[in-house]
């Protein structure tokens, strides 16, 4: 294990303990199509993950030492020499999706930073005797969206404006943005598809499929559409 360490220290695009949501959010956030980067995965010692950007979402791929070499996909490499030098040549990369990825360029565990700094003008305290503890970190996760959609009723065939909650597989829809309790909360892990639809009497419409019901949904613009169509996609081929 530490000989293993030793010569991946010397691999500049390996980020250690670089966990998979952080990956994904420095690639989409400073990578570009093509960039990759190796790090630990969870799985244990000798178990390493390949996160790829492709175009916009970043997929994820087991790389596995074992006493013969390095493992990848359907090719085992003798040595960490030859797994690296193969990426050299950009390779073509086929995931489960059918997605084809070219491995274009490295990202670096080490970037310079910018050494601009603002100066300091104004320092004064907003709210006193606060402390410590009122100092609560807190940030979307990854991947989340919320918005007013237009929902078509299933018994009813009428269309309402609903508000929805995207986080983790959930997406949850609420009679308005004040509610607490949702009407319905759709587990996208039974969502098989989803897609612009052109079958309603609406523009900008778009349905989820599952296996008891297609849910048809109408947002305010095409790009607001699209973007819950991206966003959705992305939960549905990421592993």
């Amino acid at each position: 294990s530490d000989c293993l360490c030793l010569s991946y220290t010397s691999l500049r695009w390996y980020h250690f303990d670089l966990s998979r949501h952080a990956a994904e959010a420095l690639l989409l956030s400073n990578g570009k199509d093509g960039s990759y980067l190796l790090r630990n995965s969870h799985e244990g010692p000798g178990s390493f993950a390949l996160s790829v950007r492709a175009k916009d979402s970043v997929k994820h791929f087991h790389v596995t030492r074992k006493s013969s070499g390095y493992a990848f996909g359907f090719n085992e490499f003798a040595s960490l020499q030859d797994f690296v030098s193969h990426f050299a040549n950009q390779p073509l990369l086929g995931s489960e999706t059918g997605t084809l990825i070219v491995l274009k360029c490295p990202y670096p565990w080490h970037v310079e930073e910018p050494s601009i700094y603002e100066s300091v003008r104004v320092h004064t305290a907003m709210q006193t005797g606060r402390t410590e503890s009122d100092l609560v970190a807190n940030a979307p996760s990854f991947g989340t969206k919320e918005g007013y959609l237009v929902k078509l009723g299933a018994v009813v065939k009428n269309w309402k404006q609903r508000w929805f909650t995207l986080n983790r597989n959930e997406l949850k829809y609420f009679k308005d943005k004040m509610f607490d309790e949702p009407i319905r909360t759709l587990d996208l892990t039974a969502c098989s598809a989803v897609q612009f639809d052109y079958s309603k009497d609406r523009v900008n419409c778009f349905c989820l499929v599952f296996p008891e019901r297609t849910f048809y949904l109408c947002a305010k613009s095409g790009v607001e559409a699209d973007e819950w169509i991206k966003i959705i996609r992305w939960k549905l081929v990421s592993p």
